[in-house]
């Protein structure tokens, strides 16, 4: 009989190698062969093979009629529940829809996942400028201008160690640079001053960024509502007072002693 210790330990590890294959998807990799999600998960074909059948059972993956394989409608229902994602745009969505409505830019609205930002929710007018920032997407911290917000009330460890590697290459569309760690660092501390972010430069695409706190229960930094627009540092700062409001307003909603019904926007 297999001593329980070992039963827990050989369950793990299939979960473990469950979700390394789940990861192995991505926004450039969206569908995949099994010898592709294999080689991307590190495992031997054979234990890929099982592994994505039992997934493919249950509706966390699906197979197309080519062979290749993409995530499952069943894993966007659980992942549907998630508090700090769906629970957070529940509450933040008729704020963030005043902002798009008097913006007319893209509204995003992004949560810290360690030393990542990844983005839950994001609104967008038709004749806004191109980003390639996508719901569920993720970028290092200091690579967006929510995720700086995020980052500015982050963990002093959190911190440090974006700020050892701010030099490193970002480039791509909607990402911010940083040449130094001493710029980043001054960026962060403007940030907690200031209690905002007005950006007014990008790495390749013209964008700017104006970005704000969500504050949750404790008086912690739980979300980021931002504006990316077109970087002229003018229109940005015009956005900040909307950006501020919208962000305070998230906050009171996620206060319960603090209840926003009959709420009618300032923005309008």
């Amino acid at each position: 009989m297999e001593e329980p210790s070992a039963a827990v330990a050989r369950r793990t590890g299939v979960v473990d190698r469950a979700f390394s294959i789940l990861a192995a998807f991505d926004e450039r990799h969206a569908a995949l062969s099994l010898t592709a999600i294999a080689g991307r998960a590190g495992l031997p074909i054979n234990s890929a093979l099982r592994i994505v059948r039992s997934l493919v059972g249950v509706g966390a993956l699906e197979r197309r009629d080519d062979g290749l394989y993409v995530v499952g409608l069943r894993l966007f229902e659980i992942a549907a529940l998630a508090p700090r994602s769906q629970g957070i745009r529940r509450i933040a969505m008729p704020f963030l829809q005043d902002l798009h409505a008097v913006t007319e830019e893209h509204v995003l609205l992004t949560v810290r996942e360690g030393d990542e930002a990844v983005l839950i929710e994001r609104l967008s007018a038709r004749g806004a400028g191109r980003v390639a920032y996508r719901v569920g997407g993720r970028l290092p911290l200091h690579g967006t201008g929510g995720g700086l917000v995020l980052l500015a009330h982050s963990p002093r460890e959190v911190q440090e160690a974006m700020i050892a590697h701010a030099d490193v290459d970002l480039t791509g569309p909607g990402r911010l640079a940083f040449p130094t760690g001493d710029e980043l660092r001054r960026r962060l501390a403007a940030i907690r001053q200031e209690g905002s972010l007005v950006f007014a430069a990008s790495a390749v695409d013209g964008m700017g960024t104006v970005a704000a706190p969500v504050f949750g229960r404790a008086r912690e930094v739980v979300a980021a509502v931002s504006v990316v627009a077109p970087a002229d540092k003018q229109v940005l700062e015009g956005l900040l007072p909307a950006v501020r409001v919208t962000a305070r307003a998230v906050s009171g909603a996620l206060e319960p002693r603090r209840p926003t019904a009959g709420w009618k926007s300032p923005l309008r």
